[in-house]
This record gives C-alpha cells, sequence and structure tokens, in this order.
C-alpha cells in the first residue's frame, strides 16, 4: 500500500536521538523522548490561496526537519511508524 499526502500535508519518518550520553551512559527506552528530527518521505501538491491557486510547499522529500513535539498525527503504515503534519507544524529544515 503507497500512501500520498493531500494539500500542505507531508509524511515524516523519525529519527531516532543518540542512545547514549557524551559521557557514555546508556538512555534507557522507557525514558527518552520521542525524537522531534525526521525525514521527509512524501510531500502533498500544495494548499490553496483565496483564487484557487496551488501555492508549492519549501520542503521536499529527503530534507530532513524538525518539528514541535506534539505536531502531527501518528499512524503505521506497512508496520512503519509514521507522521502526516501541515508543513506549518514544521519549524525548520537541517543542513
Amino acid at each position: 500500500m503507497k500512501i500520498r499526502p493531500l494539500q500542505d500535508r507531508v509524511i515524516v519518518k523519525r529519527i531516532d536521538s543518540e542512545q547514549k550520553t557524551k559521557g557514555g551512559i546508556i538512555i534507557p527506552d522507557t525514558v527518552q523522548e520521542k525524537p522531534q528530527e525526521g525525514e521527509i518521505i512524501a510531500v502533498g501538491p500544495g494548499g490553496r490561496d483565496e483564487s484557487g491557486k496551488v501555492i508549492k510547499l519549501d520542503v521536499k522529500k529527503g530534507d530532513r526537519v524538525l518539528f514541535g513535539k506534539w505536531s502531527g498525527t501518528d499512524v503505521k503504515v506497512e508496520g512503519e511508524d509514521l507522521l502526516i503534519m501541515k508543513e506549518s507544524d514544521i519549524m525548520g529544515i537541517l543542513g
């Protein structure tokens, strides 16, 4: 099954954070926060303005992005945990 986001939505795969501190202490999964960094795996065609003109998104497939802690909706597609969110939930592009 393929999934394609609509309008100004993007699909993001979380990038796991480091499981060790700089000092070498291993952080157990139970206390780790969900990563707020991810890679965009699909983008929608864009939103529409008042006149109906399509406004393209600033992000593209493959971009590494930062997003808010509570941004997006968690979904599971073919056993893979993904996030669907609006482009406005993305705070910045890394790189």
